[in-house]
């Protein structure tokens, strides 16, 4: 099968019973199961290729770049737990475009921001110590020399991509992954795991205090004034700045 066009067979996506059906023979090494799967995921694939349109790169390309993740997800894929593939295989294709890009050259950490990523965490502990809390942004750039916009894009470039398969939640040896807090039920939160991802490409395209606020704020649950000071900034400063990138995001998605 050639999977390079981009014109797509109209066919439905599989049945979830089907597609656990087909990944359990795909493993055992039926190419029949996995040419079925790939066939019926493409639209999947084009989607999430779709999202990497101005990456500077030829869409047809990058789609073949994302079916190779696709197959990956289908060889990878955990049938013992009780995830959708569709949310595993999101996860590998976006996985392997950005990888390739990465070894391209078009998503780099430079050397430069690496060294201040290293100078300034080894000034947050030491600052930490003396404070008994953490420094704001604007103390590091005090102690350190760097502007507060470069101490930021060190710090985002520095961060490592987070795995679906991390434990965030732990009981009595039953664990809870980051995959499952993806699988909420759409029909109550109305979202849908592809929505979610759209939420985090129009994230990425905000500048870096803006996306700092919104992660403090919504994914580390500080209080406006705990961002302000870190920040260096006033709590009036801070609603403001929160008021305003919300309207952005909703006009944006």
């Amino acid at each position: 099968m050639n999977y390079s066009m981009i014109d797509l067979p109209d066919v439905e996506l599989l049945s979830r019973e089907e597609t656990r059906y087909n990944i359990k023979l795909a493993q055992e090494g039926d190419k029949n199961a996995l040419d079925k799967l790939v066939k019926h995921n493409l639209k999947l694939v084009l989607k999430v290729t779709y999202r990497f349109k101005n990456s500077g790169y030829d869409l047809q390309d990058l789609f073949q770049i994302g079916v190779i993740g696709l197959i990956k997800a289908v060889k990878g894929f955990d049938l013992s737990r009780d995830i959708r593939f569709s949310t595993y295989a999101v996860s590998r294709i976006i996985g392997e475009i950005r990888l390739h890009l990465r070894d391209d050259g078009l998503i780099k950490v430079s050397r430069s921001l690496k060294k201040i990523a290293r100078e300034v965490k080894q000034k947050e502990e030491e600052m930490k110590k003396n404070l008994n809390r953490s420094p704001s942004i604007g103390e590091l750039a005090k102690e350190t020399g760097y502007t507060k916009s470069e101490i930021i894009q060190a710090m985002e470039a520095s961060k490592s991509p987070t795995s679906i398969y991390q434990t965030i939640h732990e009981d009595d040896g039953n664990n809870l992954f980051l995959v499952d807090s993806l699988e909420e039920n759409t029909a109550e939160s109305g979202i849908s795991n592809l929505d979610k991802l759209e939420l985090v490409e129009v994230l990425k395209k905000l500048d870096e205090r803006s996306r700092l606020l919104i992660f403090l704020r919504y994914f580390e649950d500080k209080t406006q004034q705990e961002i302000a000071d870190y920040l260096g900034i006033s709590q009036v400063q801070v609603s403001r700045l929160e008021k305003k990138i919300l309207a952005e995001l909703r006009q944006s998605l």
